[in-house]
């Protein structure tokens, strides 16, 4: 599955699963545009992707700062063929020692950040009659629901609905939207964990071990690549078998 002569738009970029997915995407011949809100951490995978990649710094939580990295992808790089919407975070905790303000910042990064990084580059592709493929990072707890993230998993259900509604309105367009749902991933966000609960995970799972970065970055290039071009408004879960439901 080759992407040369394309360009991708990786959000959460800086460290993890976002980080596989552009290295990933890298190394099947796309130019990455990496975004995060991390210097540091975006730095270091340019690092490990090369000259075929940009750092952009960009709070996701700030729309017009999306707007500027828009105008700034097109005007280097033209019209993007891919967007990959990765970015996002979590506290993990019970939803009565939940604040307002983390419920605003899990809103504004995991939901509307990809609605508004979404919106901003169709308006280009769309005006210049270009396809795309558009994937969305969401995750399992937004299709079956996760104990001591009730409203993370709220805001990625909603972006399995917004990437549903949004592939209906844009197949006539040629335009592919589909979701990417990990299950239990070995990123620094699992290590937070406590060890009592990442045990308990990983015997749940019929593999009996953690999704690699990598291997969900597998699934985003296949919807990134001319292999699912018939393929839209769907819904992959990768997570060893943990949620085998609808």
């Amino acid at each position: 599955m080759r992407l040369d002569d394309k360009t991708a738009v990786v959000t959460g970029a800086a460290s993890g699963i976002g980080r596989a997915i552009a290295v990933g995407l890298s190394a099947a011949g796309a130019t990455v545009v990496a975004v995060d809100r991390d210097p540091q951490g975006l730095s270091d995978t340019v690092a490990t992707i090369g000259t075929t990649a940009t750092a952009h710094v960009v709070d996701l939580a700030d729309a017009a700062a999306i707007t500027a990295l828009r105008d700034t992808v097109v005007a280097t790089h033209g019209i993007p063929q891919v967007i990959v919407n990765a970015a996002g975070f979590d506290r993990v905790e019970p939803f009565m020692s939940n604040d307002d303000a983390l419920w605003e910042s899990l809103v504004a990064v995991n939901f509307l950040g990809p609605v508004r990084l979404t919106r901003a580059f169709l308006e280009p592709i769309l005006a210049a009659d270009a396809t795309a493929k558009i994937v969305n990072i969401a995750s399992d707890a937004g299709r079956v629901g996760s104990l001591g993230e009730t409203v993370y998993a709220g805001t990625k259900g909603g972006l399995i609905a917004f990437t549903k509604s949004l592939a209906r309105e844009m197949a006539r367009h040629h335009i592919n939207v589909n979701c990417v749902c990990p299950g239990p991933t070995d990123t620094p966000l699992f290590a937070s964990l406590p060890e009592k609960v990442r045990d308990g995970l990983i015997r749940a799972i019929p593999f009996r071990r953690l999704a690699t970065p990598a291997e969900i970055a597998d699934a985003v290039l296949f919807f990134a690549s001319d292999h699912s071009n018939y393929i839209t408004g769907q819904v992959l879960s990768v997570s060893g078998g943990l949620t085998m439901a609808g």
